[in-house]
């Protein structure tokens, strides 16, 4: 995971993004990603949104982007050095969101969601250090004792965060653009477990 998105929220009533520092009888102790760095206390009432939890809609109905890999590129695409704010032209907006990912849903990905994704970036690549995905081991440093050694299988794709059941989300899974937007957006994805064979008795 590029950036560790773990710990880092959104919380209603309260601008800006979070790291979640420990509970507390009265909710949790959290420390603001800006710059001043200031701690406070996140109430039980005030809802917490999890970034690792959240999800953008894609044209595919049956497929979200998680938002630790939209990160992952823009990081990969634009650095930390992004050319959009949130204030940004809308055009400039749908064009860079269309960049990062070309299949996003147009009607159900809201322009505020995207300004939002624009400032939550900006924030976290600002305070959170970039971890770069190690690097597996090729076939090719052990040609010398395996030459007909078979290539790696590559690892299949991360599976999708799934939001919790009660998470409130917009059209893109980000925070609610309006408060009508209650359903939860991303559909829960199972994967079909192989059948055990059963173990042949000796003879």
């Amino acid at each position: 995971m590029p950036y560790d998105l773990k710990e880092i929220a959104a919380i209603s009533g309260m601008p800006g993004l979070y790291r979640l520092v420990s509970p507390t009888r009265a909710g949790v102790i959290v420390e603001s990603l800006a710059e001043n760095g200031k701690r406070s206390v996140a109430s039980a009432r005030n809802k917490v949104s999890l970034l690792q939890e959240i999800s953008i809609y894609t044209q595919d109905y049956d497929q979200t982007v998680p938002l630790t890999e939209v990160f992952d590129r823009i990081y990969q695409k634009f650095g930390t050095d992004l050319a959009v704010t949130n204030k940004s032209e809308d055009r400039d907006l749908a064009a860079f969101m269309g960049d990062i990912i070309p299949d996003y849903d147009r009607e159900r990905v809201y322009m505020s969601d995207i300004k939002k994704l624009v400032s939550w970036y900006k924030a976290v690549s600002g305070r959170l250090e970039y971890q770069a995905p190690v690097a597996e081991e090729t076939p090719e440093a052990s040609a010398d004792s395996a030459g007909d050694a078979k290539p790696k299988a590559k690892k299949k794709a991360a599976k999708e965060d799934v939001p919790a059941d009660d998470e409130a989300l917009s059209t893109a899974g980000i925070i609610p653009a309006k408060p009508e937007a209650t359903e939860p957006i991303n559909p829960e994805i199972t994967e079909e477990q192989p059948a055990k064979k059963g173990k042949k008795k000796a003879e």
